[in-house]
């Protein structure tokens, strides 16, 4: 159900500083290879099992890391155990039932509650002797937090944000907007002033609605949020049937493609975006996705805040833990463990391999010295991100149990809508009790 704004305790107050990127150093990339050998621990040696998702070049970047750890801490052993993001979810929680997790995990805020509630993430705070947190961005540095205990360090920051084309407005004769005080009703606007201007051609924004993050800003700029503090509901029918409404406008007036379009895109994902195949002028995605986008599209696309900023109660916009790292609570070696976890936080070497991969570094001095070494649309986010920082309020507090499935059912939902099974209202109310059923969040 919906729970009034200010309920539960706040979180992340502070204000962190993304230094300049003239303070950071120039990074030196380490890659030192070390010795394998038979798991056990015969020759005195650790052996742990690091376990995440990804495509192949993380894969790799991800094994010059490990070799560097165990230049370092010739005591431990680390063994790589990756596959991409579907398999991942399916393969850790077969793993974890049999009470044979990996050491040292991956984890996603969608997750995080599930396997801290069901003790299968030990307390990070247990390990202070040897796992440093002090220096995590303040607004994400609470977001692996559960009951008083920290299930998940955040490994970097990201901010979900509008990717515009500026070459598409320029050909469309449309003006790029002020991004500080563009309103929701200037966006469906704009959108379909490019898609009339092109005939069609270029449209003027791909669907904004099969993303729940792009809602939550929606909601967190009327007070609410997606989820409140108890995993429940943070906010109203009404504020979601507002943001359905959007999307139902930009149908009726072309500002974005037709259904069927709009399934296909979305299947295809990032690389067949609207942006990335020059058939359009905006975007939701990531921060750390615009390195992507711009190279597919072969094109400089650029970095917008969110409509609507500067028109509600307060802003909306956030930082997200890019993922997490976690120690298995069944880890018969945490400390070594914990240790690893430290190395990925907390040391330039690693960081000066993995770059943004994994977000802009939530660790503040080493985020600080990989700036000047980032690829140029990295450099662009962290600006971006260094720009909002200053006026982002607070950051949210993990989701709740079956959040994973939110994913689905926002897709669904999105594509009832879309080909007019739904009205604004319906959708928000279908929404509403499959996310409630799928969470237990009445």
């Amino acid at each position: 159900m919906y729970t009034p704004p200010g309920v539960g305790r706040p979180r992340a107050r502070r204000r962190s500083t993304l230094l300049p990127l003239a303070a950071a150093a120039t990074a030196l990339v380490m890659a030192v290879t070390a010795c394998g050998g038979d798991s056990g621990s015969e020759d005195g040696v650790v052996e742990l099992r690091f376990s995440w998702w990804g495509a192949d070049d993380r894969h790799s970047t991800m094994q010059q890391v490990i070799d560097v750890f165990e230049a370092e801490n010739p005591d431990i052993r680390i063994v790589g155990d990756y596959t991409d993001w579907s398999s991942y979810w399916d393969r850790l929680a077969t793993s974890t039932a049999a009470n044979d997790a990996p050491d040292i995990l991956m984890q996603e805020e969608r997750y995080l509650r599930e396997y801290g509630d069901r003790g299968a993430l030990a307390d990070l705070t247990e390990f202070s002797d040897v796992l440093d947190l002090s220096k995590i961005d303040p607004l994400v540095a609470e977001s692996g937090d559960l009951d008083g205990q920290t299930f998940g360090a955040a490994s970097g920051v990201n901010a979900y944000a509008i990717l515009a084309d500026p070459q598409a407005f320029e050909d469309a004769g449309v003006e790029m907007p002020d991004d500080e005080t563009w309103t929701w009703d200037d966006y469906v606007e704009i959108s379909a002033q490019i898609s009339e201007a092109t005939d069609g051609e270029t449209v003027g924004t791909q669907s904004m609605s099969y993303n729940e993050s792009g809602f939550q800003i929606f909601a967190r700029q009327r007070g609410e949020n997606l989820y409140a503090e108890d995993g429940s509901l943070g906010f109203s029918q009404e504020t979601m049937a507002e943001w359905f409404s959007i999307t139902e406008q930009l149908l009726e007036n072309g500002g974005q493609p037709g259904a069927a379009e709009s399934v296909e895109i979305e299947g295809g994902g990032p690389d067949q975006s609207v942006l990335s195949t020059n058939q359009g002028a905006m975007a939701h995605f990531w921060t750390n996705q615009l390195g992507g986008i711009s190279e597919s599209s072969g094109r400089e696309i650029e970095l917008l805040r969110y409509p609507g900023e500067s028109e509600g109660e307060r802003t909306g916009m956030y930082f997200k833990p890019a993922m997490f790292y976690s120690v298995a609570a069944s880890s018969e070696h945490p400390e070594e463990a914990a240790r690893f976890v430290d190395f990925m936080l907390n040391e330039n070497a690693a960081a000066e391999l993995i770059l943004a991969d994994l977000g802009l570094p939530a660790n503040v001095d080493v985020r600080a010295h990989i700036l000047n070494s980032l690829p140029e649309a990295d450099a662009r986010s962290a600006v971006f991100l260094s720009d909002i920082e200053g006026t982002i309020v607070d950051g949210n507090p993990p989701p709740p149990i079956g959040a994973g499935q939110v994913v689905e059912i926002t897709k669904r939902v999105t594509d009832d809508l879309a080909f007019g099974n739904l009205t604004p209202e319906e959708a928000a109310e279908q929404f509403m009790s499959e996310v409630e059923a799928a969470t237990g969040g009445a």
